[in-house]
């Protein structure tokens, strides 16, 4: 087979699977609208918690005009105080009875009886209840592009950190991962593109 038909079909586009599409269009995202989360109040401020996040991630520009927007950030987000109770009791009880009893008779001379009883009761008894208020946040989200496609999603959640409340932990957690899958998907395309231009075996480079 001449060499040139062999350098035609080795550039030749193969098809991409779903995969690999939606990690072409996350490298090249660069502009991000996050859009208004589901879930009320908690909702908004995970979304503001998001956008400052991602902000100072310095890989995204986040825009507050979605028409600018290279891919929307859309999902749903809640925040939820509940009560935590935690109840615990001790106790050790002993209970003691000893009782004795006889009697005798002779015949007309004398009757004589006794009797014994005694009881040890013993009872101690400890009950504690405690009550924790605390915080749950969680947040699903996803990228779509502007034909609507899912590039990517990820669900976070948290009960607070150790310097942060929860729904800034979630917050936290999403901006990460993104940043993180964001940078794998440059790598991969960067990889991807050297193999296209790398001569096959057998095909001389071109001059």
């Amino acid at each position: 087979m001449p060499w040139c038909l062999c350098a035609i079909l080795f550039f030749a586009p193969l098809e991409q699977t779903p995969e690999e599409e939606a990690t072409e269009h996350l490298s090249k995202v660069r502009r991000i609208y996050i859009a208004v989360l589901t879930g009320g109040d908690a909702a908004l401020q995970i979304r503001d918690l998001l956008m400052t996040s991602l902000h100072n991630s310095k890989q995204f520009v986040i825009t507050e005009d979605e028409e600018k927007a290279d891919a929307v950030l859309k999902g749903a987000g809640d925040d939820d105080v509940f009560t935590d109770t935690f109840q615990s009791s001790e106790g050790i009880n002993a209970r003691t009875q000893i009782g004795s009893g006889s009697s005798e008779g002779l015949r007309n001379y004398a009757n004589s009886s006794s009797n014994h009883s005694g009881s040890l009761s013993i009872g101690e008894n400890d009950s504690r209840r405690t009550e924790e208020r605390k915080h749950e946040a969680i947040a699903t989200v996803r990228l779509v592009s502007k034909d609507g496609d899912v590039i990517w999603s990820a669900t976070a959640e948290s009960l607070g950190a150790k310097f942060m409340g929860a729904s800034a932990d979630v917050a936290d957690k999403i901006s990460k991962r993104l940043v993180t899958d964001y940078k794998a998907a440059k790598e991969h395309m960067v990889n991807a593109n050297q193999e296209r231009v790398t001569p096959a075996a057998g095909v001389p480079a071109s001059k």
